[in-house]
């Protein structure tokens, strides 16, 4: 997709709110990626190790695994602030051919590399892990989250969202123009009722897991939306009051530690009380809007998330997270240590280098140049320049 380009124009907004189109791209967001996929690492290696018992960090360690809530943060501002700049006359939602592609271009090559990788030189694997892997059905048969590949439960619930956001997008249209601001409502609304998913009783097959299944964690995709309603359509005073970091930053904090309390349940492979995984979910909807907040409603500079390193593992972090589990699999016997006895910082020092060039690898030989491929295959097919909002000369494609 090519992009129209206009010089900026000027600032009438107070000092510190954003003013670019939503298509802009934002550096902080990339960098908050980075984060989410090292957290997630850090979980992982913590279990592996049995990290997560250690005394006061322990617990911490293990509650690492909120950073999902962010990547799911993530794509839900980034994949919904088209749809609502489109509620108030501000832009043209995409169609559904060309945004199905797109995730499909953006998720699948990599994903399968990884799984083909795994399953011949890790795992192995029955018909059925195989084809449930593939094809990102793993949450819906049984005993097929196999070694190596147990995280990719959070991308096949992502996928499940992919799925239905142009239905979630079909039913909001309604709300637009003078009553677009109905919309934050309904989203804060829906994502508060999925809370109550654990009290449902499903009969579902021995091996199949409930609150593995994407309806459990729309509150988490619900806070990316949520921001992208508030920082285009809502008044100043909302817009202004998300720009306060350190505000936003303390609730993290303090929510981070309560998650990892009792009162969300203890970390690793454990069945949580209903109570306790309502409360995790919430408290991980909470921890990734307070990160998020901040990021996209704010121009001023964020100078950790917008360093070059950080950028760089965003723009790598999809492998990262791919990969990560795969290789730690791989890593603990070869540097002889045993699941569950220890040597969190060497295993996750090795883990966290290894994944980092894989990441790399994947992104410069096949995520990287397929997009390339798309983009030309646009071009050559549109007969014209795909039309677009006005950003700024300096704004990109953000990557999701």
């Amino acid at each position: 997709m090519q992009l129209v380009v206009a010089p900026p124009a000027p600032s009438t907004a107070p000092h510190g709110l954003r003013t670019t189109r939503p298509s802009g791209y934002l550096p902080a967001v990339e960098g908050m990626r980075a984060v989410a996929a090292i957290g997630v690492l850090f979980t992982h290696t913590a279990f592996q190790t049995d990290a997560i018992r250690w005394p006061v960090l322990g617990p911490l360690l293990g509650r690492l695994d909120l950073a999902v809530a962010v990547f799911f943060a993530i794509s839900g501002y980034l994949l919904w602030r088209v749809h609502a700049a489109a509620a108030r006359g501000l832009a043209t939602p995409p169609s559904v051919r060309r945004y199905f592609r797109h995730r499909a271009v953006r998720i699948l090559p990599a994903y399968w590399v990884a799984v083909c990788v795994v399953l011949l030189f890790v795992a192995g694997g029955s018909f059925e892990v195989w084809f449930a892997n593939l094809t990102l059905t793993q949450l819906y048969f049984p005993f097929t989250l196999t070694t190596g590949l147990t995280q990719m439960w959070s991308l096949a619930v992502e996928v499940a969202f992919y799925v239905a956001l142009p239905l979630i997008a079909i039913a909001m249209r309604p709300l637009r123009d003078d009553i677009a601001n109905l919309r934050a409502p309904i989203i804060l609304g829906v994502s508060l009722a999925s809370l109550g998913w654990a009290h449902f009783n499903l009969p579902l097959p021995q091996g199949v897991d409930p609150s593995s299944m994407p309806p459990a964690y729309l509150s988490w995709f619900g806070a990316g939306m949520l921001l992208a309603e508030l920082s285009i359509g809502w008044p100043e005073l909302v817009t202004r009051i998300m720009t306060k970091q350190w505000i936003f930053y303390v609730v993290a904090a303090l929510t981070f530690c309560l998650s990892a309390t009792p009162v969300a349940g203890p970390g690793g492979l454990v069945i949580l009380e209903t109570y306790q995984f309502s409360t995790k979910v919430a408290l991980g909807a909470i921890l990734a809007f307070a990160l998020m907040a901040p990021v996209v409603a704010s121009d001023r500079p964020h100078r950790f998330l917008d360093s070059r390193v950080m950028q760089t593992l965003g723009r790598w972090s999809y492998g990262i997270f791919i990969w990560h589990v795969g290789v730690l699999a791989i890593v603990l016997p070869v540097v002889a240590v045993a699941p569950f006895s220890g040597h969190f910082v060497l295993v996750t020092v090795v883990t966290l280098g290894l994944s980092i060039l894989i990441a790399a690898a994947s992104y410069a030989l096949v995520e990287e140049p397929l997009r390339v491929v798309s983009r030309r295959w646009e071009r050559n097919h549109s007969g014209a320049p795909t039309a677009a909002a006005p950003v700024t000369a300096t704004a990109t494609r953000q990557r999701n």
